[in-house]
C-alpha cells in the first residue's frame, strides 16, 4: 500500500523536503513509517522521540495500522522555538557544570536588543553555618516538564523572543552554578521581568531539591511551599505533614 508523508516545521529542513511517497507493506503501522524515516534520514531520528504523529489530521500512536492512501504527519514541538535550535527542549537537566557563556553565546540573535542572565550560586554559608556543599536531587521527568511549561508560559506571558533553563543536579561545590536563565528579547525591561519571573516560579512549583552539607551534619533545605492551586493534599487531611515544597 501507498501512504504519503509530510514534514512541518523544522523536520522540513532536516528531510530537505516537506512530503514523500512511500510503498508500504500489508499491515504496516505508523511505526514503520518512522523507522524508514529515520532510516532515510539519519538527522532526523535524534528528533523522533520528541515528535507528534498525525494520520489523516488525528493524533496517531505508533502501533496505529495504516491503510491505503493514509496521510502522515511528522509534527515537531509546537513550542520548540526557533528551528535552528539544537535541541527541541527550552530546559535540560544536567550532571556536569553548567557553561553559561556557551548557553548565552548559543541563545543571542542579531534581533536581540538585551539577553539577560540569572544564575544561582552555591554560597559558603547559610544562616551563618559554614556550608561544605550541596547535593540537588529532583524528580527528573516531571522537573522538565514544568521548566518547559514555565518557558512557553514566559513566552506568551512577556515580550521576549527565546529562553533557555538549565538545572544541575548531584554534588554542587562552593561558588558552582546551580541554575541558569537565559532570557533573549528585544528590550531589557522584559527581559528583566521574564528572569525573575522564571526563577522565583521555578523556586516554587519545580519538582527539585538541595540538600546541604555543614561541618557538622547535613539538613534537606526548608521550600517554599507550593501554590495553593497546585497542593493535592487538603489542610485538614495533612495531620502532622509538613507543607508541600520544592527547595532550593
Amino acid at each position: 500500500m501507498r501512504v504519503r508523508v509530510l514534514f512541518f516545521g523544522m523536520l522540513k529542513d532536516l528531510a530537505g523536503k516537506s512530503s514523500d511517497t512511500l510503498d508500504l507493506g500489508e499491515g504496516a503501522t505508523v511505526g514503520d513509517v518512522l523507522a524508514h524515516c529515520a532510516k532515510q534520514i539519519p538527522r532526523l531520528k535524534d528528533a523522533l522521540p520528541s515528535l507528534a504523529v498525525a494520520v489523516n489530521q488525528q493524533y496517531a500512536g505508533a502501533e496505529t495500522a495504516l491503510e491505503s492512501n493514509d496521510e502522515v504527519a511528522l509534527l515537531p514541538p509546537v513550542s520548540g522555538g526557533s528551528g535552528e535550535r539544537e535541541h527541541v527542549r527550552y530546559a535540560s537537566i544536567i550532571r556536569e557544570p553548567i557553561d553559561a557563556s556557551q548557553i548565552v553565546a548559543h541563545i543571542k540573535r542579531c534581533e536581540d536588543g538585551a539577553a539577560v542572565v540569572f544564575e544561582g550560586v552555591v554560597r559558603n554559608q547559610t544562616r551563618g553555618r559554614r556550608t561544605l556543599y550541596l547535593d540537588y536531587e529532583a524528580y527528573e521527568e516531571m522537573a522538565l516538564q514544568n521548566m518547559d511549561a514555565l518557558a512557553a508560559q514566559a513566552l506568551k506571558q512577556f515580550q521576549i523572543r527565546d529562553v533557555a533553563l538549565v538545572h544541575r543536579l548531584g554534588r554542587l561545590n562552593i561558588g558552582e552554578t546551580s541554575v541558569l536563565i537565559v532570557v533573549a528579547s528585544a528590550h531589557r525591561a522584559a527581559g528583566f521581568d521574564a528572569c525573575r519571573w522564571l526563577i522565583d516560579t521555578l523556586k516554587r512549583t519545580v519538582p527539585i531539591w538541595k540538600k546541604e552539607y555543614f561541618e557538622d551534619g547535613a539538613v534537606w533545605a526548608d521550600g517554599e511551599p507550593f501554590p495553593a492551586e497546585i497542593r493535592h493534599v487538603n489542610s485538614r487531611d495533612r495531620g502532622s505533614l509538613a507543607p508541600d515544597s520544592a527547595s532550593k
